[in-house]
């Protein structure tokens, strides 16, 4: 389980956009049911306002919507209610989807990179919008 940066998701590949909708409703299955995701990857959202997990998972469902990929809203909202509240992209997350953050996830993504688990355009997508930031910013 993980959470892909924030910034990160417009430029997931199928597999791994699609995945993380699969994951979003699968952590909000996990908070309805047990109240907890309860993996260590992702256990940090219960550090924040709910709101944020709702935000983020939005995002991650209009994105995957917006290129065409068959997604159910009420796969998430059957297990966690979604009251509208805006939530800016510069608190999301904001302690956790820091430069570091994107850093782990950006090698993550190079490592499927380098074993065959993306394409080149796919790799230079990713590569081409964040190597400044992972490379400059502390």
């Amino acid at each position: 389980m993980r959470l892909w940066h924030k910034d990160l998701i417009p430029y997931l590949p199928r597999p791994q956009l699609l995945g993380q909708w699969r994951e979003c409703c699968a952590i909000a299955k996990n908070i309805s049911t047990k109240g907890s995701p309860n993996h260590i990857l992702v256990n940090k959202i219960m550090s924040f306002p709910i709101e944020h997990f709702r935000a983020y998972a939005r995002r991650v469902y209009l994105t995957a919507r917006i290129r065409g990929f068959a997604v159910e809203w009420s796969n998430f909202t059957k297990y966690l209610d979604v009251s509208p509240v805006f939530v800016s992209d510069q608190i999301l997350f904001d302690d956790w989807h820091d430069t570091r953050y994107l850093r782990q996830c950006f090698y993550n993504l190079e490592e499927k990179y380098d074993c065959g688990g993306l394409t080149d355009d796919e790799w230079h997508k990713i590569r081409d919008n964040f190597i400044r930031r992972i490379s400059y910013e502390p």
